[in-house]
């Protein structure tokens, strides 16, 4: 069961991530400049889970939007994810972006009760 959890969509349009944490959900933009240095982009992410109280260890889910979308951003969402998994032992869900209609936590939550999640994050769908 997913509990405490991070989206992340990072599709090239409207790029965004949420938190759910203690039954409360917390959305925040993003905007990803891929031209500078990426590290600011990790950061903005970390301090707005440490911010939000959220518990980030074996019992918290990651989940991923897999496409399609932007190459780079799907490539970026992913590696922030398997990061997570080696650092804090997070589990990770992939989600296609098709599966999402609105960025809200009822669909998010919908998401999850119909079981539109994947284990893996080996298949994205990248749109050129």
């Amino acid at each position: 069961m997913i509990k405490d959890f991070l989206i992340i969509s990072f599709t090239g349009k409207n790029d965004i991530i949420g938190l759910r944490v203690n039954n409360n959900f917390f959305i925040k933009k993003i905007q990803i400049n891929l031209r500078n240095n990426n590290s600011k982009f990790v950061n903005n992410i970390q301090r707005f889970v440490s911010q939000k109280g959220a518990n980030i260890n074996e019992d918290f889910s990651v989940i991923v939007n897999m496409g399609p979308g932007s190459f780079s951003g799907i490539r970026i969402s992913i590696a922030i994810a398997k990061a997570m998994k080696i650092v804090n032992g997070v589990r990770l869900f992939g989600f296609k972006d098709t599966n999402l209609n609105e960025f809200d936590l009822k669909n998010i939550e919908l998401l999850i009760k119909k079981n539109l999640l994947e284990n893996n994050l080996i298949k994205p769908v990248y749109m050129s």
